[in-house]
């Protein structure tokens, strides 16, 4: 049971490794889950993926030299946002036929025992090199330049239309003149509510998030978002108006901030900065945004994917709970935690 939800609960990956097999899904089934997410075991790879020794110092040189880049794509069996990514994403021609032109794409097992030669030519195993590279989450890209560095990290799930500006953006080598945000930030937006959805309950302006002024021993959340953001509709609209989103809010100190805009913040550490400087410096990618500190002003966690109801309520606890104290791998406390749930008879459903 263990070795099940814990393969089962794999977010964005957090989520990554031991192979499970499933029985194929009867299409009536299939029909009824919500936007193609189900639980899988082992996904097949595009075929045009490059089948690598995991030697990454000769797999940028090939890549170099055909006027490529490389990308890391870290996964794990049983991951339903790596499904997502291979179907929705690398599904879409356009997505793939861009991929195939510009990317060496590389598949790497985040519990995997394959030998790894990395970029100084260490020798190591894929589990030790995600490791490393501080995976914790899958699927997890590393988008790498002609010396081995990341242009750009994605931790989690992108909708297809951000997944392939992060593509363009590499692959037209846009870092030399804008971070990925501001890049993203110019191109043309799907339509959302346009508005930020900020609760009666949240800390208000002006904002001091230092713990001295919160004065309420809670840990504290910090949510940065954009008006113009479906995944932030859903999350606000469906995901934490939950009953159990609610206990969950309720044991934080949370904060909404707009990660474009000219508020002044004071931050947990005391400095003073508009929120939009103080994105920039935390590297907020994507929104939304989880970012929780402790009592000390120190980062403790953050989340910054796609992420249904149980894995958003699984965070919020794993921070005002202090797990992360007993626990560093957030993936192995929250297998733990859904082990508890079932062995009391409460069904562990990711997808609602």
């Amino acid at each position: 049971m263990r070795l099940l939800i814990g393969t089962l609960i794999v977010m964005f990956g957090l989520y990554q490794g031991i192979s499970l097999l499933y029985a194929e899904t009867p299409a009536t089934q299939t029909e009824q889950l919500s936007q193609g997410l189900e639980n899988p075991g082992y996904e097949e790879k595009p075929e045009w993926f490059k089948q690598s020794f995991l030697d990454i110092r000769k797999d940028i040189a090939e890549a170099t030299e055909a006027n490529r880049r490389v990308v890391l794509y870290f996964y794990q069996d049983g991951c339903p946002y790596c499904k997502k990514l291979l179907e929705d994403n690398y599904g879409n021609r356009d997505i793939s036929e861009y991929s195939r032109k510009h990317f060496d794409t590389i598949a790497i097992n985040m519990w995997g025992d394959r030998g790894v030669v990395d970029i100084n030519g260490e020798d190591s195993t894929e589990k030790q090199f995600a490791e490393g590279l501080r995976v914790l989450f899958t699927p997890t890209m590393l988008m790498l330049d002609e010396q081995g560095k990341a242009i750009l990290r994605i931790n989690g799930y992108y909708h297809p239309g951000k997944f392939m500006a992060a593509l363009q953006y590499v692959a037209g080598k846009h870092e030399t003149a804008s971070t990925f945000r501001e890049y993203y930030g110019e191109q043309p937006q799907i339509k959302a509510t346009g508005k930020l959805h900020v609760e009666a309950s949240y800390i208000q302006p002006p904002y001091d998030l230092r713990t001295e002024r919160r004065n309420s021993g809670k840990p504290l959340l910090v949510m940065f978002e954009q008006k113009q953001c479906l995944a932030c509709d859903e999350l606000h609209l469906d995901i934490l108006q939950r009953e159990e989103s609610r206990k969950e809010k309720a044991k934080l100190d949370i904060v909404l901030l707009d990660m474009w805009s000219n508020a002044r913040v004071t931050t947990p550490d005391g400095r003073q900065l508009l929120a939009r400087d103080w994105a920039k410096e935390l590297n907020i990618q994507n929104s939304p945004s989880f970012v929780f500190f402790d009592d000390s002003g120190q980062e403790i966690f953050r989340a910054e994917a796609y992420l249904r109801a149980f894995h958003t309520q699984g965070i919020m606890d794993y921070v005002s709970s202090g797990g992360y104290r007993e626990q560093p791998n957030f993936q192995r406390w929250l297998a733990a935690k859904a082990d508890a749930l079932e062995a009391q008879g409460i069904h562990v459903d990711l997808w609602k």
